[in-house]
């Protein structure tokens, strides 16, 4: 795959969701199982049972569950235990969810010298190591510690929505870019995508902010 020549020599600014964009799932549900202790996990099982249905019914923001389940798993763990597992979870879980075509696309901007970012509502404690392996940058959550301990807290808000926009203007002068790239999959995506010239809706080219899409 390759991106087409411009006598422009300024590159390409590549922005890619991470969940259900650049992986086949959902990651931080097998994240949670590879770093939470087992008990904590089987009560969580029970107490999120009636939660989990909510969210599938549409009755529960996906954010409020997600804040939900990262304080009760989190809560009280060990930063470097944490982060071990993240580093874990970059190299023996993480590239087998990875498709193959978006790993091919992220290739194609590498190769053309663009700059390629993941912008994600997951954590940064297991996609800073999977990013630093592919040589690519990182816009993301972090969890909140004190003294050692994850709180159980997001450290800022949740990554998500308009929120990734703001941070990658905060981060990135999009002037700078010949043209913007974005891939997304989701409604909290929408933002996203339009800061691109070049859009992609689970795929297909997207045409605005209501997430009708045509190819």
């Amino acid at each position: 795959m390759t991106v087409g020549p411009s006598p422009d020599s300024r590159p390409v600014l590549a922005l890619f969701d991470f969940d259900g964009t650049l992986t086949t799932r959902e990651t931080l549900p097998d994240f949670l199982r590879l770093a939470a202790p087992r008990g904590r996990l089987a009560l969580g099982k029970l107490l999120f049972f009636a939660p989990v249905l909510a969210y599938k019914a549409k009755l529960l923001p996906v954010h409020v569950l997600r804040r939900w389940l990262v304080r009760y798993v989190f809560s009280g763990l060990g930063v470097a235990d944490v982060e071990r597992a993240g580093r874990r979870f970059a190299v023996e879980i993480l590239p087998a969810l990875i498709r193959p075509a978006m790993q091919a696309r992220i290739d194609a901007h590498r190769a053309q010298g663009d700059t390629v970012v993941v912008v994600s509502g997951g954590f940064d404690i297991y996609l800073a190591p999977w990013c630093a392996a592919q040589g690519i940058e990182l816009v993301c959550a972090s969890l909140e510690s004190v003294n050692g301990r994850l709180t159980g807290r997001y450290a800022g808000a949740q990554c998500v929505a308009d929120e990734k926009a703001r941070r990658v203007r905060a981060r990135y002068d999009l002037a700078a870019y010949r043209e913007v790239h974005a891939h997304g999959d989701t409604h909290e995506d929408h933002a996203l995508l339009a800061l691109a010239q070049v859009a992609t809706y689970r795929g297909v080219a997207w045409t605005g902010d209501t997430g009708a899409f045509t190819r």
